[in-house]
């Protein structure tokens, strides 16, 4: 099971998830060309993509999706009220008839060999989703746009082998920064984003053994810098009363324009 990221930030997120059987793309809020280039660097055409997997219909997410889908009309899975969202969203055009396949929240479906499970996420999109990835006892999850989590956020993310897990924004940062208020109030709100400090304390309820690859993701580019969000999860971890040190963590930041090394569990 490999997880790569080929772009991951609030101004656009394309990941991959696959082994040597099935691919799939976690979002296509990129350009055509960039998730070309992404692919080829792992040697995947885009005509070897078995699907493409929405968590939700925002511009950073889905972007790309109309002229992907014209050229490679690669099967679709979101949620209904995503799939709306996407029909809804004008700048994509008109995608190949037949392509978007509707999936539900907690219902798992199989692409290839690949078992999907869907989880809700608080965000203020129509219906968002998470996404864990089983292939024989190894699972991964792409877990971003949270606002908040719970306990149902952690069971779904327990046991896993490897996750890219939001640290969106420094809470200070954000305070002093240039966003309007509203749109302050907007990603630090419950339907927003998960803060440095709350994907620390979400990574120390679910860190076990096995977690053997961590990528943060989705960094706000006006928000936070990759060695902030790094520094501030590693100090939640050594701070918390888990068995855990910062130290102990292979830990990474996805950037937003370049792709990851390749994780392979």
């Amino acid at each position: 099971m490999r997880l790569c990221s080929i772009a991951s930030g609030s101004s656009g997120n394309c990941i991959y998830v696959g082994n040597d059987n099935t691919h799939l793309l976690v979002d296509t809020g990129i350009s055509k060309k960039r998730i070309e280039a992404g692919l080829k660097e792992l040697e995947i055409k885009g005509e070897e993509l078995d699907g493409i997997l929405i968590t939700h219909e925002h511009s950073d997410h889905i972007q790309g999706l109309g002229v992907f889908s014209r050229k490679y009309e690669v099967p679709i899975y979101a949620t209904p009220g995503t799939i709306e969202g996407i029909k809804h969203y004008a700048p994509l055009g008109k995608l190949p008839e037949g392509l978007l396949n509707p999936i539900h929240i907690d219902e798992r479906f199989t692409i290839g060999d690949i078992a999907v499970d869907p989880f809700r996420i608080s965000h203020d999109a129509n219906e968002p989703a998470g996404y864990r990835m089983n292939y024989g006892d190894k699972s991964v999850a792409v877990a971003t746009d949270l606002g908040i989590y719970d306990e149902y956020t952690i069971s779904n993310l327990k046991n896993l082998d490897a996750v890219l897990l939001e640290a969106n924004h420094d809470i200070h940062m954000l305070e002093v920064g240039t966003y309007p208020y509203y749109l302050k109030r907007r990603v630090m709100g419950d339907k927003g984003h998960l803060s440095n400090e709350l994907s620390g304390r979400l990574l120390c309820d679910i860190l076990h053994s096995n977690l053997k690859r961590i990528l943060l993701g989705h960094l706000s580019k006006e928000n936070n810098y990759a060695a902030l969000a790094y520094e501030t999860v590693k100090l939640e971890v050594t701070l918390s009363d888990n068995d855990y040190k910062g130290e102990d963590l292979d830990m990474t930041v996805a950037k937003r324009d370049m792709i990851s090394e390749i994780i392979t569990v």
